[in-house]
């Protein structure tokens, strides 16, 4: 069996994040092709590199045996954490880097920075339904014509927050996207 590790990601990793991203997002049969449009131009490098910037750990990189076999892809959210996607790579698709990759998200996020973890679901996508289910994820509420004219399920899962300051992210700032455009040109 293989060993499954998590890490975070750096910048070196935005390419083969990126490309596998598009990926999903486009592949995915749940989707409108106008989703998957926006979706794949919304979640740009840029974006990634933006995520990284407020914490590495928000683009999270599940591996077997060491190769780089699934994401998930995170963000503040006004004191919770969204879980924008989390796939598992074509090339790993029959492992259990999926179920792996729930338990080490929500061991690393519940850690009194956030209140919750929440995403959007298609409702006829049942297997990410059943997976956020078997690790304790509750389908809150059926929103209907959510974005762009299609149902999406909210799915959370309440975290033990103690009572500190909310994460508020960071906001990086003229600097700080100067230094990411620079990092985009050299590659580094």
């Amino acid at each position: 069996m293989a060993e499954m590790t998590i890490r975070a990601a750096d910048n070196a990793d935005i390419d083969l994040i990126h490309r596998e991203l598009v990926d999903v997002i486009m592949t995915s049969p749940h989707y409108s092709d106008h989703f998957k449009r926006h979706e794949a131009a919304r979640l740009d490098k840029n974006f990634l590199r933006g995520l990284i910037a407020i914490d590495p750990w928000h683009i999270m990189i599940m591996c077997a045996d060491g190769v780089p076999g699934g994401a998930m892809v995170s963000g503040p959210e006004c004191g919770a954490i969204f879980r924008y996607w989390s796939w598992v790579f074509p090339s790993h698709r029959q492992t259990r880097l999926g179920m792996f990759g729930m338990r080490a998200f929500d061991e690393h996020w519940d850690n009194s920075r956030f209140h919750k973890a929440f995403t959007f679901v298609r409702p006829d996508n049942e297997v990410a339904r059943m997976l956020l289910k078997r690790y304790g994820y509750r389908e809150t509420v059926l929103l209907q014509q959510h974005i762009f004219g299609e149902d999406y399920l909210l799915i959370e899962k309440f975290y033990t927050r103690q009572d500190v300051p909310y994460d508020q992210g960071a906001v990086p700032g003229r600097f700080g996207r100067l230094k990411r455009r620079l990092q985009g040109l050299t590659g580094s």
